[in-house]
């Protein structure tokens, strides 16, 4: 426990950039006591609704909430709902002076409606953007250069919603290695051979396997990943996947996290690190994979191996299922966890 506290001391004031899609999250809450005789659906009665960060924006929200300084790298939309989440994020004390608007998208929204504790539909608004703006672009690709040295870390949230691109990620990891700075990914699928040599990516077993496939349909080098299958059984067949992707894509380390079976940690020259799930109960995964490399990375700059990063955010992600929704994980709720299970 006292190794644990003394980390997450280490948090406050840690300078961490989060660059990725940015979405603003909204959900309605409300019971449901008859069907619809309009249509065979649940009328659901609302009795509020609220707003939070999503996607990258909810990594640095969580960032935040555990004490970090935080920059968040986005686009939004010239529209209500991108004014409303740059608000909230400001308000939650996030430098949002990389969050550039772009005048051929929509800021992202992803509507939850909710009763009694059960998530009845998702409505997403984007609109996609067929020819990104080049100098807006060019904007985000200098702030980043600019901001990245007076950093601790640097964290890729990839929503496969257009800001990640193979070209940005090079770039980012390369200024982050040249400056000696942890980079960590929440990958996407298209993108996974463009995260070679980071400091550590964080797939979730779906995102894992199809990651494989995806190399050994697009990669002109994939049977160097050696592996015969991309479905991932047993904790054998997620070792043996584990070890070849890390050598494949170069990687520092690999955390894949496996729901009720807990995490996995991969690191050069180590045998594959277990991890039990912390969760005492499920009520929601939504935000899950946010905590977990949120919380990895902070550790990282604070002195953590990785080992005890993985912990950690192993934790951390067992709080935050707990709850409805994108939620941050606190200090006190991160101590809470570690205590109650020690």
């Amino acid at each position: 426990m006292s190794t644990y506290k003394t980390i997450i001391s280490r948090f406050k004031n840690k300078r961490i950039m989060v660059v990725g899609d940015v979405i603003l999250d909204r959900y309605i809450q409300g019971s449901v006591s008859r069907i619809s005789p309009e249509a065979p659906v649940p009328v659901v009665l609302e009795e509020s609704f609220s707003y939070q960060p999503g996607g990258a924006a909810n990594v640095a929200h969580n960032l935040a909430a555990l004490g970090a300084k935080v920059t968040q790298v986005g686009k939004t939309g010239f529209d209500f709902e991108g004014q409303l989440l740059k608000r909230d994020l400001k308000r939650k004390g996030i430098d949002i002076s990389g969050i550039f608007s772009d005048r051929k998208m929509a800021t992202i929204t992803k509507t939850r409606v909710i009763a009694q504790h059960q998530q009845v539909v998702r409505i997403d608004r984007e609109k996609p953007v067929i020819r990104p703006d080049a100098a807006l672009d060019k904007k985000v690709a200098s702030f980043i250069e600019e901001r990245l040295k007076k950093t601790d870390a640097v964290i890729v949230s990839d929503y496969g919603k257009g800001l990640i691109t193979p070209k940005m990620v090079e770039a980012v990891r390369d200024r982050a290695l040249a400056y000696k700075i942890p980079i960590t990914v929440d990958p996407k699928v298209e993108h996974f051979a463009c995260y070679r040599n980071v400091t550590c990516i964080t797939p979730n077993l779906k995102e894992a396997e199809n990651a494989i496939r995806n190399i050994k349909i697009r990669e002109a080098d994939a049977q160097e990943l050696g592996l015969s299958s991309d479905r991932l059984y047993s904790m054998k067949d997620v070792e043996r996947a584990g070890d070849r992707l890390l050598k494949y894509l170069n990687l520092e380390s690999l955390l894949i996290t496996l729901g009720e079976r807990g995490m996995c940690l991969f690191e050069k020259g180590k045998v594959p690190y277990g991890i039990d799930t912390r969760a005492q109960e499920v009520y929601d995964v939504t935000g899950a994979g946010d905590a977990v490399i949120s919380v990895f990375t902070l550790a990282l700059t604070a002195g953590a191996n990785k080992q005890k990063a993985a912990e950690l955010a192993n934790y951390a992600a067992g709080v935050v299922v707990g709850k409805m929704g994108a939620v941050a994980v606190s200090p006190e709720e991160l101590s809470g966890a570690i205590k109650g299970a020690l």
